[in-house]
């Protein structure tokens, strides 16, 4: 007993002199604070927490521990900082993850500059249509350099996707959406025009939409031919044949588009069938599915190069107009079986026309017939209609036909003679001319027109 309250006491006057000494030491740093001291105390807390680990359950000391528990572990670390190490993962982590994106960043926009830039391509050729109908047409303002409105225009736009699927089927992109996007941007959908286009492997995005417009040398061209007398109708019908235009979209624009041409004679409001006789008949080289009124106005334009001034002088000294002298000249085209009475059949029209005469035409008949085929009908005779001439005098309300300029030179130059009638011969296919209509019915009593 007497051992334990030795012991007791020396646990005691230990705990005091650590007492007096922590005092003086607080004392000493309040004198004169040091910052090292600061981080010892803060560092030691720890520790201690690990101390209590070595006291038993009764808060005694462990028996195989002896000495201050703090004495010389203050600033010892018990092991490595479990944050370093994570930290120091995560940062490498982080970068190569960063390498990553760059390089799949880096690819994707080479594979797109590839694409853009029709690099590393295969050398082929292939054949694109942008058909009329992913065509819409819009009006917009017209702008000066200062951004003031100075008027409108007209213009049509394609539709994109389509083009976009077109030239990913052919193989000559391969990213639709950034070929959208480049079209966007650069306003591709108003710098092409409708047709069919042979384009190379090596055009960039910029050269197919420049490749793909009317005239390029890209354009694939078709040369259709149109004999003397066919008529409006039947020109149409081959364009559409041919796949220049759609008929449907050639009437339109035939009614509605503007064609600044004197000689047609045309109001404000037009119809379609004020062009008949002014498409003048030839070879023509077109684009397919080119636009109607371009068709169109190269007939136009052929006609107008062939009206000579001698022309029109020649047809004011008829008293007649362009288009009268056109309608008289498609009579003679669809009645006159070889050049050398073009004229002779001319001197009919204008002695009949003189003499206030029905012109009896039976071609004149069949035009609002255009799909039937051989001779007028007895119903088709008696048709109340400004086409029936046998029922109405003076000249059709338009030409019937496009004629050449065998049959224009003799509406403006007819023989002079006193025929008013003419009926074809069979035997020799050619066709002979009276005076009265006697001998006119007699000879073709003698003649099997069936």
């Amino acid at each position: 007993m007497a051992g334990d309250l030795d012991k007791i006491n020396a646990i005691f006057r230990a705990h005091d002199e650590k007492a007096a000494e922590k005092k003086t030491q607080e004392e000493a740093e309040k004198a004169s604070p040091k910052e090292p001291e600061k981080k010892k105390r803060g560092k030691a807390a720890p520790v201690r927490a690990v101390d209590k680990l070595l006291l038993d359950e009764t808060g005694q000391e462990a028996s195989n521990y002896t000495g201050d528990a703090t004495s010389e572990r203050d600033y010892r670390p018990v092991r490595q900082s479990h944050e370093y190490r994570s930290g120091c993962l995560g940062g490498l982590m982080y970068a190569v993850f960063l390498i990553c994106v760059s390089v799949v960043l880096a690819c994707m926009a080479w594979m797109a500059a590839s694409d853009m830039l029709a690099l590393n391509k295969e050398s082929f050729t292939a054949n694109v249509v942008l058909p009329m109908e992913i065509f819409s047409s819009e009006t917009v303002d017209t702008l000066d350099e200062d951004g003031n409105k100075t008027g409108t225009e007209r213009i049509t736009r394609a539709d994109i996707s389509y083009m976009a699927d077109r030239l990913k089927e052919a193989g000559l992109i391969q990213y639709k959406w950034l070929f959208e996007t480049f079209c966007r941007f650069n306003h591709g959908d108003v710098k092409v025009d409708p047709g069919e286009y042979e384009l190379k492997s090596s055009y960039d995005y910029r050269a197919l939409i420049n490749h793909m417009r009317s005239g390029s040398d890209s354009a694939i061209t078709v040369d259709v031919t149109f004999p003397e007398g066919f008529s409006m109708h039947q020109i149409f019908q081959r364009l559409e044949e041919e796949g220049v235009c759609g008929y449907e979209e050639l009437e339109e624009s035939a009614a509605n588009d503007k064609y600044n041409y004197n000689f047609l004679e045309r109001g404000e409001t037009g119809l379609a069938s004020d062009l008949e006789g002014f498409l003048f008949p030839d070879t023509y080289q077109f684009y397919l599915d080119m636009e109607p009124s371009s068709a169109i106005n190269k007939f136009l334009n052929t006609f107008y190069s062939k009206l000579d001034t001698d022309m029109i002088n020649q047809a004011q000294n008829l008293g007649l107009s362009v288009r009268q002298v056109v309608t008289i000249a498609s009579l003679i085209e669809k009645e006159a079986a070889d050049d050398s009475e073009r004229a002779m059949i001319a001197s009919v029209i204008y002695n009949r026309l003189n003499a206030g005469m029905p012109l009896g035409i039976d071609a004149s008949i069949l035009y609002v017939h255009p799909d039937h085929e051989g001779a007028p009908t007895a119903e088709m005779l008696e048709e109340d209609s400004p086409y029936n001439t046998r029922l109405y005098t003076g000249l059709p309300p338009t030409p019937i036909c496009s004629p050449g300029m065998a049959s224009i030179t003799a509406a403006l130059n007819p023989e002079s003679t006193n025929y008013y009638y003419y009926a074809l011969d069979t035997a020799t296919g050619t066709h002979q001319f009276f005076n009265s209509a006697g001998e006119h019915e007699a000879f073709v009593a003698t003649q099997n027109y069936e």
